[in-house]
């Protein structure tokens, strides 16, 4: 056989492997408004950057007529490309091939490609579009998750993790995402949940759509297990695109930094923005945006525990992690989803050698039986944990309130925080002053003729003796007061000071937060 002959064969063989399932199946993953999955990696990676790794593997069933079924590659197309010119590996699982469902050669190919990416040290990103394990293959295809689930297991904290939800993720199948680093969802095309529609309707009677039972709405507003959602699968995977921006390689390296936005620029709003009234609320994301490199902010878990916002940002080019109370919202107080959020989202900056920049006013945990009888003490810990663990530098701008245990929690200087500030406007006590007040001055406001009147000197009182931000400086828990247009060129003075920042843990297998 000629060279001619054999390369002309290598392209038809490559040309039928890039077709999956065949043109009828193509059309129909088109025709439910979904990309294929090659499609979705040439729209992800930089163009022409993709490199295909094991084209040609097949499923190796014989049972249930799948011989019948033979394709010239398996159910997922994996491989390395770039974004942004950084290396990533990439699997992207295809529908058109028996359903995208996973057996042995299938799992196999995706181990092959963690295992180089750990290797190589860059991050994961698999693209999920599968009916579940492939029941023609028993047990086999059961192992072939096993083997993934250890594999996210021991990838979490070396490389970011990044699944796409672009299809049905049922049963197993959702597990390897839920151990990854972050989940983006596609409204109205994407689904997870442990069991179907119709086993909910045959246990509890419950009728319920796909959509009411795991879409990305009920995931990124109810259920927290989606970080981000788009309204089409192209936003979806520019949106990832954005994200690696904000992240290092691997645990070993420094975020990329992207100099523009002028390290010395103030706003002068933000002197205005704090309400007179203390119990009046404020946007905190539009104190964010006054404060971060062209007021660009990445925000994570948009639409979930809306009481706190988290979310990726640069000052003066440096990639951080922002932490946020938002009095707008339940007045920014702690509850379980907010803490468990802000948890998850902390251990992750401190993993990948993000700095974390605090902004705080919090009046406190929410209070109430639902609250308590769902675990707000082990839920509010972990928040507590996460900041007490994390080594990478931590800045801390209390904006308002910082009430009670709360005040502790938040990146407080006892905890290892390394720079906090104070906005003038900033009331740290046990408790705020109003409640204060009725308890400690409980006998006197009972005598006094005007309790109104009186009530409203002793607060004032109680706020500047007690709750004002000098105090908490005089002792050294806050290194200083600033005004609030400040914020900006004292946070990025305060990026660079750290920047060799080093600090440890004792050494240990690992600590036992409590989840």
């Amino acid at each position: 056989m000629s060279n001619q002959t054999n390369i002309q064969n290598l392209r038809e063989r490559k040309g039928r492997s890039r077709l999956g399932g065949g043109p009828e199946r193509i059309e129909a993953q088109h025709k439910k408004g979904r990309l294929t999955a090659r499609e979705r990696i040439d729209l992800l990676l930089d163009k022409g950057s993709f490199r295909e790794l094991d084209a040609f593997v097949q499923h190796r069933t014989h049972d249930f007529k799948l011989d019948s079924q033979k394709f010239m590659s398996d159910a997922v197309v994996t491989g390395w490309g770039t974004i942004e010119g950084r290396l990533v590996y990439i699997f992207s699982q295809d529908f058109t091939v028996l359903g995208g469902s996973l057996g042995e050669v299938h799992s196999e190919k995706i181990c092959k490609i963690m295992d180089m990416a750990m290797k190589n040290g860059a991050p994961l990103i698999g693209l999920n579009d599968s009916g579940g394990a492939r029941i023609q293959e028993g047990v086999v295809a059961l192992g072939g998750y096993a083997d993934i689930f250890l594999r996210n297991t021991l990838a979490s904290g070396v490389i970011p993790q990044i699944s796409a939800i672009m299809g049905p993720c049922a049963g197993g199948a959702v597990y390897s995402p839920a151990l990854t680093d972050f989940i983006f969802m596609t409204r109205n095309t994407s689904y997870m949940f442990v069991t179907g529609p119709d086993v909910v309707k045959a246990v509890t009677h419950e009728d319920v759509s796909f959509e009411e039972l795991g879409g990305a709405n009920v995931h990124s507003e109810k259920s927290g297990v989606c970080h981000v959602a788009a309204d089409s699968e192209a936003d979806t995977l520019y949106l990832i695109r954005k994200l690696l921006m904000y992240l290092p390689q691997n645990n070993m390296e420094d975020p990329p930094f992207v100099p523009g936005d002028d390290p010395l620029r103030m706003d002068e709003r933000l002197d205005t923005i704090i309400p007179a009234d203390p119990n009046k609320p404020y946007d905190v994301k539009e104190v964010i945006r006054m404060i971060v490199d062209g007021g660009q902010f990445f925000e994570i878990h948009e639409n979930f525990a809306a009481n706190i916002v988290v979310g990726f940002a640069r000052l003066g080019g440096h990639s951080v992690g922002i932490v946020a109370n938002q009095p707008a919202v339940l007045a920014g107080v702690l509850d379980i989803d907010a803490s468990e959020k802000g948890a998850r989202f902390v251990r992750f900056c401190d993993s990948f050698n993000i700095p974390i920049i605090t902004f705080e006013d919090v009046p406190g945990f929410l209070p109430g039986t639902n609250q308590e009888h769902h675990g707000i003490i082990r839920s509010g810990a972990k928040l507590l944990y996460a900041y007490c663990e994390a080594t990478v530098p931590k800045l801390l701008v209390i904006t308002r309130k910082a009430y009670g245990g709360a005040y502790c929690v938040m990146s407080s200087k006892h905890i290892r925080s390394d720079l906090n500030l104070a906005w003038p406007t900033a009331e740290i006590a046990v408790m705020g002053p109003d409640g204060a007040v009725s308890i400690i001055f409980r006998k006197e406001l009972e005598k006094a003729k005007d309790w109104v009147k009186k009530k409203a000197e002793l607060v004032a009182e109680y706020r500047e003796k007690f709750a004002s931000p000098y105090v908490a400086a005089e002792r050294g828990y806050i290194d200083d007061v600033i005004e609030p247009k400040e914020t900006r060129p004292r946070l990025i003075n305060g990026l660079e000071m750290l920047s060799n920042k080093r600090d440890s843990n004792p050494a240990k297998k690992h600590g036992n937060i409590p989840l």
